[in-house]
C-alpha cells in the first residue's frame, strides 16, 4: 500500500519532452526542463538549467556523453555521464563509460563499466574582511 521508494524524476517541471520508443536521434540534443526518453539517441546530451532531468527508461539508450543536473537512468548508456546534482541508476541500467555526480543513487542490478568519480562542492569564498575598519584607531 505504502511504498518507501522515492523518485525524484517525477519532479514539478512545466514542460516534458517524450522521446518515444521506435524513435532514433542521431546528433547532438540540448533541453530544458524534463525530457523523457523512450528511445535511441546518438549524440551528446546537454541539459540548459540548473533544474533540467533526464530520464531514461529501461527500453531506452543513449550512444554519447551525457550532460544534466538530474539524470534517472533504468537504460543502457554507452559514453560518460556528467550529473552535477544527482544520479539515480536503477535496476535495469546499464552504463559502458565513466560517471561523475555529486550524489549516486544505485538500486541493486545496476552495472558500470566504468569509473565513479565524486565531484565535490567547489570550496565557497567567503566575504574578504573590512580592512579600512580594522585598522582604524578607536575613539
Amino acid at each position: 500500500m505504502f511504498s518507501s521508494k522515492k523518485s525524484n524524476a517525477k519532479a514539478s517541471y512545466s514542460t516534458t519532452t517524450l522521446i518515444a520508443k521506435g524513435t532514433v536521434i542521431r546528433g547532438d540534443l540540448s533541453f530544458t526542463g524534463a525530457i523523457y526518453l523512450e528511445g535511441r539517441i546518438e549524440g551528446t546530451l546537454r541539459a540548459d538549467g540548473d533544474d533540467a532531468c533526464l530520464t531514461l527508461s529501461d527500453q531506452g539508450a543513449i550512444v554519447g556523453e551525457i550532460h544534466a543536473p538530474r539524470v534517472v537512468l533504468n537504460g543502457q548508456v554507452k559514453g560518460d555521464v556528467h550529473a552535477s546534482e544527482r544520479l539515480e541508476l536503477a535496476e535495469a541500467a546499464r552504463i559502458e563509460g565513466d560517471i561523475y555526480y555529486k550524489v549516486l543513487e544505485m538500486a541493486a542490478g545496476a552495472q558500470i563499466n566504468g569509473k565513479m568519480m565524486h565531484q565535490a562542492e567547489a570550496p565557497r569564498r567567503l566575504p574578504a574582511p573590512d580592512v579600512s575598519a580594522a585598522g582604524a584607531e578607536p575613539a
